[in-house]
Parts: structure tokens; sequence; C-alpha cells
């Protein structure tokens, strides 16, 4: 296995071995700028973040809700871009290593990209994993297999409405860690319920003994807290773009209290999750 597989695993073998869960952060790559978007991605290992969910911003992410949208927005209007985002991972992994960085998006403009350079390109700057919300396991051909038949896992997604019928279908060719998402909506819209959210994580387990990350609606060190103690690792997203949106100035710039904002925000979070299980 190639090492672009392997972080992940070392990370969630570590976390296993530290008996808690990890802290999975979201950021829209560009957003609001791209040197201040590097900043904070350098940042956030050290506020507490056990890995990255790099967002790969596109016009119409439809899975997410207001705040990651805008995020979306935000950096395209700074000129975001595949490309870009890229390039961005490939400036962080100058100085980290270890952190796993998924790309998190949709399949427009890896299409665009040409699939094969995508892969090619996304594995050389130090990619550890994909989720790309809108091919579903029917359309395993386009990118999925693909990437597995290049050691990059393809992490897929689970919602409350994934059935028993269902379920063996999803699991197919997942690897990395399974996303659950712990809500019936988008991003960033509703609180994560914990009782489904444990009641399904039992459900799903019984099916598949890979790594089970939760996110979608986790905004506090509470939730995050609550989810640690039952999920492998906590991914919190909708509230860490709204972190950055606030720092920002009447005209939408970065302003010196950005970088902080996020770090204060994710070194509460990484409070809450590592100290769930004690």
């Amino acid at each position: 296995m190639n090492y672009t597989a392997s972080r992940l695993d070392k990370c969630f073998a570590a976390l296993k071995n530290e008996n808690r869960a990890g802290l999975g952060i979201f950021i829209t790559a560009g957003d609001p700028d791209a040197e201040t978007s590097l900043a904070i991605m350098k940042a956030l290992p050290g506020a507490g973040a056990d890995m990255i969910e790099f967002g790969m911003p596109f016009s119409d992410p439809m899975a997410d809700g207001p705040s990651v949208q805008a995020s979306s927005q935000r950096s395209l209007k700074a000129g975001g871009s595949l490309a870009r985002t890229l390039a961005q991972l490939r400036a962080f992994r100058e100085d980290d290593k270890t952190t796993p960085v998924v790309l998190m998006g949709y399949y427009n403009p890896i299409y665009i990209y040409g699939v094969e350079k995508f892969l090619s390109d996304a594995i050389e700057a130090g990619a550890d994993g994909l989720i790309v919300v809108d091919l579903p396991p029917e359309e395993d051909d386009e990118l999925c297999l693909p990437a597995v038949k290049r050691n990059l896992p393809f992490v897929r997604l689970a919602t409350p409405t994934t059935d028993e019928v269902r379920l063996p279908t999803v699991l197919t060719n997942t690897s990395g860690f399974l996303y659950y998402v712990s809500i019936a909506g988008v991003t960033g819209t509703a609180d994560v319920p914990i009782d489904m959210v444990t009641a399904a994580l039992e459900r799903l387990r019984k099916h598949t003994d890979i790594p089970i990350g939760v996110g979608f609606g986790i905004k506090t060190k509470e939730q995050a807290a609550a989810v640690a103690t039952v999920a492998d690792a906590c991914i919190v997203g909708s509230a860490v773009v709204d972190a950055i949106r606030d720092s920002l100035d009447g005209s939408g710039k970065a302003t010196g209290k950005t970088v902080g904002a996020v770090t204060a925000l994710v070194s509460e979070l990484a409070a809450g999750v590592r100290n769930a299980r004690s």
C-alpha cells in the first residue's frame, strides 16, 4: 500500500491505541483567500485537528448548507480552483508529512480536470482520500475504482436513510473510513441527535470494521464530546467556516483575527473530543 493510504490508517490506529476519537476539521481550499487559507490549514494540527477534510470549491455544492456554500463562493471569488486546491495541499505537505488530508467535493470539477490527471496530481500533492458526495456506488467506474486501484481511499457516506438493503452496496469499495451523516439534510442546518447516532453506529458496525467518522450538525464542544464517545472520529465543518466568516472585515477580507478565530474554536472542540472517554 502506498503512502497515501497509510496516513489515514496510521491516524486511526494511533487513535485506537489512545482510546479516543479523532477530530476532523473541514475547511474549503482558498477561503477566504489562498494565503489565509494555507495559514489556517497549517495551524489546524497544532490546534488539535487529527485530520483535515479539504473542500474543493464548487459553484453548486448541493449537499452543503448555507455556511459551506458561502465558503465555496468566497474561495471562487478569490480565484479558488481545483488546481489551486492541489497547490495549497502541496504547500501544506512541505511542512506536514503526517496529518491525513481527505479531499471532499463534487465530481464536476474533477471530470473537467480529467480523472486520471486528477488522481495523479492529488496523490503527488499528498492527498489521503477522496469524498465525492454526488457519485453513488452505481457510478464507481467513474472515479472510485480508478482511485482504489491507485491505493487512494474512497470514503463513502452513509445516512440515516441508508437501510439494510442499501448498506452493503454503500460499503462495497469504501476505504479509509465510513462517513456517517448524522442528520437527514444538508450540512450545518440541524443539531446532531446523539441517541440516533449511537444506534446507527451500532448497526453499521455489524456490517463493517472500518473506522466510522460522524459529521453534519456538530457545532459545539459538548456535541463533539458526545459524538466522540461513540464514533471513531468527529467531523466539524460549518462551525469552522462560520468562524472564518465572522472574522472577516466588512468587504469580506481576512483580518488579523481570522486564523486565531479558527484555532480557538478547534482547540475548544479538540478538548471536548479528547476528554470524552476519560
